[in-house]
């Protein structure tokens, strides 16, 4: 345990180093998942190893903290496990048909990788490859949606600049299309990957699916992002991308399926309650019905739905009988 205190330590320093305006006690607590308390006590000790960390002059109630440059460089040693995360994170992008940031990801490794003496890499070689191998995410089978580079390059593009877009739309049966003019703001990752934007004439953003658009222009046009939008907060409420006002949510898993419940985060303002038979039950509070029925269908019998009915409606009874997740 010792070790792993200290090895968490030196990645706050890093971290302290590498953050230009500082971090604060918020930042550590979300950084490693730790109380406030462990959170203080983590800064505490950083400043304590290295007396050049000092409190960052904002002018703002919440302080901030941070390391010099090169302080802690010693300590920045590249191995296998790192390299193989970029690595396994650019499989997942190409797997998920985001080329262009699994390309970004393998730059970025390539560029480490020339950091790295030719001694010290000729050992990180052998694991790396090991690593990824036992992964395996370039061998893994099922349906991922089609969507072209360069439509995410001119979107990235037209984000970075806020320059508005114009594209084709397509219906969703895919047999029509109409010409929408955008500013976007963002995407939206999932089992379909979406354009968050502003349409010309609304008030809210919207979600456009990216495999149904084409033609992708980029206007001269450019746009003020408001300061006030957040991507995290706009999505906060839904379970997935229909917006709905948010309700109240429980779910009851049974013993048998309880175990893989646990694995996952179904909403990030979900609180779970074990039951003395060995049951879950979860509960969060989010709209997008629809789109939990979808997912509930994966779970057959295993799951049944306490609230709301408008949910439970939505489930066909046929759904029960199907098997479980694996």
């Amino acid at each position: 345990m010792r070790y792993s205190r200290a090895e968490r330590l030196i990645q706050l320093a890093l971290e302290m180093q590498a953050a230009r305006g500082g971090l604060t006690i918020a930042d550590i607590e979300e950084k490693f998942d730790v109380s406030r308390r462990t959170a203080i006590r983590m800064r505490d000790a950083v400043m304590r190893a290295f007396p050049n960390a000092t409190e960052v002059p904002t002018g703002e109630r919440t302080k901030r903290w941070r390391l010099s440059p090169g302080v802690a460089q010693s300590f920045a040693e590249i191995t296998s496990d790192d390299l193989a995360s970029i690595e396994i994170a650019a499989a997942a992008m190409e797997r998920a048909n985001l080329p262009v940031h699994s390309q970004d990801l393998r730059g970025v490794a390539a560029k480490i990788r020339n950091l790295i003496e030719g001694g010290a890499l000729n050992h990180i070689e052998p694991d790396l490859e090991a690593l990824t191998e036992a992964e395996g995410l370039a061998h893994r089978a099922g349906p991922r949606p089609h969507i072209s580079p360069s439509i995410f390059d001119g979107l990235r593009t037209a984000i970075k600049s806020c320059r508005k877009v114009s594209f084709d739309y397509a219906s969703r049966s895919g047999k029509s299309s109409t010409r929408r003019t955008v500013a976007p703001l963002g995407f939206l990752y999932g089992h379909r990957h979406y354009l968050v934007a502003l349409q010309e004439g609304a008030t809210k953003p919207k979600f456009f699916s990216l495999p149904s658009i084409s033609k992708l222009k980029l206007e001269t046009d450019g746009f003020e992002r408001d300061p006030g939008f957040s991507l995290k907060e706009f999505v906060s409420h839904s379970f997935g991308v229909f917006e709905e006002a948010p309700v109240d949510v429980v779910w009851r898993f049974s013993a048998e399926a309880a175990p893989l419940a646990r694995t996952f985060v179904f909403h990030h303002s979900q609180s779970v309650e074990d039951e003395a038979d060995g049951k879950l039950i979860v509960r969060f509070r989010a709209g997008g019905l629809l789109e939990m029925a979808w997912h509930l269908l994966s779970w057959g019998d295993q799951v049944e739905v306490i609230e709301p009915a408008a949910l439970r409606d939505l489930l066909p009874e046929k759904a029960q009988s199907w098997p479980a997740l694996p």
